[in-house]
């Protein structure tokens, strides 16, 4: 079974150039299983009571403890249950959008998603592949001021996806139609 998440971090439903770069990446996979996942709806920030939680061993939770950690255990568990994670992004303002952040802090968990050892940090969920759909309207992708891309493939890799490709439509607002023909290329080229 290939079973793909897909989370869209862009707040602009039909004209995103994101959502539709990751429809047509999902078109293009043979996914079995499709879980979508919009954070666009905002994701609670984490906050003392979240960490407390999160740093107490799970077999000694307090049921409010458990409720507290209920949406990071839903997320962490999208990502256990995928073999391939699409992502939806623009890049605002150099960076990922807030809620996208907020994501990361929900599902970055020491024990769960990553554990520390002698030799530094270990990703706990290898094995899984990761594209993330990308528009700029101005930022060019793998540039000095593209704080997004590289911080997506950290934090991916630092869970232990390494597997990450890029599928970019930027600098939208300099020339579309060839920021969209080059991710149009780059889909065509991605293996089923």
């Amino acid at each position: 079974m290939n079973s793909v998440l897909r989370i869209d971090s862009s707040p602009r439903k039909g004209t995103s150039v994101s959502r539709d770069l990751a429809d047509k990446i999902i078109a293009r996979l043979d996914a079995d299983e499709i879980i979508n996942r919009d954070i666009t709806g905002g994701l609670p920030a984490v906050g003392e009571a979240w960490i407390g939680a999160n740093f107490t061993a799970a077999d000694e939770r307090s049921e409010a403890q458990r409720a507290e950690l209920a949406l990071s255990d839903e997320l962490v568990g999208e990502l256990k249950a995928s073999d391939t994670i699409v992502i939806s992004l623009p890049i605002w303002n150099f960076g990922v959008p807030s809620t996208l952040k907020a994501w990361v802090d929900m599902v970055a968990r020491a024990g769960v998603t990553f554990s520390y050892t002698a030799k530094g940090p270990k990703g706990l969920l290898e094995g899984k592949r990761a594209i993330l759909a990308i528009a700029s309207g101005g930022t060019e992708v793998g540039s000095e001021i593209d704080f997004a891309t590289d911080y997506m493939k950290h934090v991916l890799g630092f869970i232990g996806i390494h597997d990450v490709e890029v599928v970019a439509a930027d600098r939208m607002m300099v020339d579309a139609d060839a920021s969209i023909a080059k991710a149009t290329a780059a889909i065509d080229a991605l293996a089923a």
